[in-house]
């Protein structure tokens, strides 16, 4: 029987100034709804924003990704990633083997290289066209 770390190897989450963004803007918003109880459910924007920004980002294991959402999650095996691909504003995607692309929450070009080592995977290069 093989072991399989529960705990991963790296969490990868976005920038903690999101939360505290999210807490100015719920102390901002305290006066609008305290006006009127008909405007209280403004408050479950910042406090949206709070729990996505606490709760998204991508788990690395050595077997497995895992990317968090505000609800739900997806997991993938590194057997079913073909490659993982940097876009223009340096965000990056796994393109797996079915043909989906699955985008990976906080990861982005400056962080790469630490997650993959994190998986013990190793980078490699395109060829280079002659």
């Amino acid at each position: 029987m093989s072991s399989v770390s529960r705990k991963p190897v790296l969490r990868v989450r976005r920038s903690g100034a999101l939360l505290v963004a999210s807490v100015i803007a719920l102390v901002g918003t305290l006066p609008i709804a305290g006006a009127r109880w008909a405007l209280s459910p403004i408050l479950l924007i910042p406090l949206a924003v709070f729990v996505w920004a606490l709760r998204a980002g991508t788990d690395v294991y050595p077997d497995r990704l895992r990317v968090r959402a505000l609800f739900g999650s997806t997991t993938v095996s590194w057997d079913e990633v073909a490659e993982l691909a940097p876009d223009e504003q340096g965000r990056v995607s796994a393109l797996l083997v079915t043909g989906n692309v699955l985008r990976l929450s906080g990861v982005t070009t400056a962080n790469l290289p630490a997650v993959l080592a994190a998986a013990g995977q190793e980078v490699s290069n395109p060829p280079t066209p002659d």
